[in-house]
């Protein structure tokens, strides 16, 4: 199932999308959305409202009460960063008022020279957890979505510690909405500048699978619904300017694509 969030000439809700049918069960072109009763968690419940996609505004398919963010998690990465593979997943977090949706601005702030791109696959966390086994890590994922996790370099650079240069609004982009059947262990990831590919890589190359890091963080910290984890960038970081517009492809979930402006 596609969880999407949506704007709509009534308000906001959430939506599951469906492909509508004729009466003989043939497939007609669009998605449907149909809302979601309060939330998309457990078993949601419709409430028979449906908007044809074409008619809302997709927004960030959830608004998490943390963002548990993993560096360092494919080889090549750390390669092009230099220094050495952590040993254990190397956290660092993002407030949630970095998180934008799709066809939002990436708000380049005055105090950074350098702002770039990390393309990444965000896990969507579906109910309060705390000490999971690997074993049991998928059972508590309500799915999976894309995300782009903005970076002023230089001030990560300068600072040492990554809150800064990670947790400027708007350095968060998600969407463009959750994808609940996906299995994350071998998914192709691209990231593309102005529509040349600048990060092309698969997610069976993190040093740290996404059952790993449920089982890590939730030893350190309780995880709630909605809460997101994203699970590193590949190799081919870079700088973004004013005009640009960058896009974050996985594999059986879709493309999320925000332009880049100034602040």
């Amino acid at each position: 199932m596609r969880l999407a969030r949506i704007a709509h000439a009534e308000g906001v809700s959430f939506a599951a999308l469906q492909s509508p049918t004729t009466a003989g069960g043939e497939p007609e072109a669009g998605d449907v959305c149909a809302e979601i009763a309060e939330h998309p968690f457990g078993d949601p419940t419709f409430t028979g409202r449906t908007w044809p996609l074409a008619d809302v505004r997709l927004l960030a398919p959830i608004l998490p009460t943390k963002i548990v963010c993993i560096g360092k998690n494919y080889a090549d990465h750390v390669s092009e960063m230099g220094g050495e593979t952590p040993p254990a997943p190397l956290i660092f977090m993002k407030p949630s008022t970095t998180v934008i949706g799709p066809g939002l601005p990436i708000q380049m702030p005055p105090d950074s020279q350098r702002v770039d791109y990390e393309g990444e696959l965000a896990v969507v966390i579906g109910m309060p957890c705390r000490d999971v086994p690997e074993a049991r890590a998928r059972d508590v994922v309500l799915g999976y979505t894309v995300a782009n996790d903005v970076t002023a370099r230089d001030l990560q650079q300068a600072d040492g510690q990554w809150t800064r240069a990670k947790g400027y609004d708007s350095f968060c982009p998600l969407g463009p909405w959750i994808e609940t059947t996906i299995d994350p262990g071998d998914l192709a990831i691209r990231t593309e500048l102005d529509g040349e590919v600048r990060q092309e890589s698969r997610t069976h190359l993190l040093l740290h699978p996404v059952e790993e890091l449920i089982a890590y963080i939730s030893r350190v910290m309780t995880l709630l619904p909605g809460d997101v984890i994203l699970t590193g960038t590949p190799a081919g970081v870079g700088p973004m300017a004013d005009g640009q517009q960058v896009s974050v492809t996985v594999e059986g979930i879709g493309t999320l694509t925000n332009p880049v402006r100034a602040r």
